[in-house]
């Protein structure tokens, strides 16, 4: 799957919380991301994945979230997918509701569970009840 990087954006494009997890990416090209999704999104032409000369970005939205993974290789976008939504799964059992103050309120066990889910750039273990041990 390879992800270089997660970020979690609130609607504005905000970085509300991000985990690099191999380096090859920029990190500040998250910047780029929102004004992509805008443009696209008054084209009509919105999808999940967005190339770049850059990165690749993924994403999924969720309770007013952006939850974005980025990567310079071709990454099996179905993995990702996966994976953020397992991500999302997560964190929700864990929090009761993602959103912006779940983040903002809990970003040390965020970062946390990231390490333990996500291997530089590898999935680990998402069963969150194995997590919760």
């Amino acid at each position: 799957m390879s992800t270089s990087a997660i970020y979690f954006l609130d609607v504005k494009g905000k970085v509300l919380l991000s985990r690099n997890y191999r380096g090859d990416v920029d990190m500040n090209l998250i910047d780029k991301f929102m004004p992509l999704v805008m443009e696209r999104e008054e084209d009509g032409n919105l999808n999940p994945v967005i190339q770049t000369n850059d990165c690749t970005f993924a994403f999924i939205k969720h309770n007013n979230l952006y939850v974005v993974s980025t990567s310079r290789k071709n990454a099996n976008v179905a993995m990702v997918f996966v994976f953020l939504h397992r991500v999302v799964q997560v964190l929700t059992e864990y929090f009761k509701e993602l959103e912006e103050e779940s983040i903002r309120d809990n970003f040390v066990i965020l970062y946390e569970l990231l390490d333990e889910l996500c291997d530089f750039g590898y999935p680990q273990t998402t069963e969150s009840k194995i997590l919760q041990e």
